[in-house]
């Protein structure tokens, strides 16, 4: 990094750890992802796992201790795998990235949460399988656990695009218009509220007129329609947004403070090993 360049001229760097590479390739060229990373605001590489295996066969799994059904994620390449990621974000970006394993066991993913991501120089998305990861590694790499839905899927790829799109949206410049991410559903502008109903031309379609107030010109009328619109299908549809708005705006704080202190030990750890050398 030059001593020119500013933390707002640098990418949003991701990496992301996962047995299945090849998943990604399309979604993140194309659309506005593709243009984000075209554009240098974002930089994004993916890093299969069985590249830290040492055995003939690769191995990425076991089984449970304590029996059961299923395979869980071994401890060691999933260790080596981060600490190597970690040593790399370390001399390109000149600190630890933020760990996330997508798990069905994670908080809830949302708006709140988007944002407190996107205000990281670094990430490092950790795709999880089988019936989960080593516990041992959760404790003593990851900063956050984060699910995108109560429902389970068949890895954590599929996820790890779905917060990786979400929060590439909120990078500055990414959008074509500088204030689309603050009107949409959940977003500040909206007071996490749902957006409301939208209309484009033609003015009548089939029997349907556009809301007369939406071609009155008069911006503070189409101001207070549309938060009032806004207000009225966040009560009908979801009634449970009030609730949620409160408890993501703490447990992003939480979540924050808890990565501060968990990097500084890191990047401690290694000043000390490198000393000792």
């Amino acid at each position: 990094m030059s001593d020119t360049e500013t933390k707002d001229s640098r990418p949003l760097r991701i990496r992301v750890l996962t047995l299945f590479p090849e998943m990604f390739e399309g979604p993140l060229n194309a659309s506005i992802l593709g243009r984000a990373a075209r554009d240098g605001r974002v930089k994004i590489t993916c890093h299969q796992l069985r590249d830290f295996t040492h055995d003939r066969h690769r191995t990425v799994d076991d089984t449970p201790y304590g029996g059961g059904p299923g395979m869980v994620m071994k401890p060691e390449p999933l260790a080596e795998a981060v600490e190597s990621l970690r040593d790399t974000a370390l001399r390109e970006e000149g600190g630890s990235p933020r760990v996330i394993l997508l798990s069905p066991q994670g908080k809830l993913f949302s708006d709140a949460v988007a944002r407190d991501f996107a205000a990281e120089p670094s990430l490092l998305f950790v795709c999880g399988h089988y019936e989960g990861v080593d516990q041992r590694v959760i404790d003593e790499f990851v900063d956050d656990e984060v699910s995108i839905g109560d429902y389970v899927l068949t890895g954590g790829e599929l996820p790890a695009l779905v917060v990786i799109d979400a929060v590439t949206r909120l990078i500055p410049g990414v959008l074509g218009h500088a204030d689309s991410a603050e009107r949409d559903s959940f977003a500040p502008g909206w007071d996490g509220l749902l957006q409301g109903p939208v209309y484009t031309r033609p003015a009548e379609f089939r029997g349907h007129r556009v809301p007369d107030i939406l071609l009155s010109g008069d911006h503070a009328r189409v101001d207070a329609w549309r938060r009032e619109q806004a207000i009225l299908r966040t009560r009908e549809r979801r009634p449970d947004l009030e609730e949620r708005r409160t408890s993501d705006a703490a447990s992003a704080d939480t979540s924050r403070a808890s990565h501060v202190e968990r990097r500084e030990s890191w990047d401690t750890r290694l000043i000390d090993h490198d000393s000792v050398e």
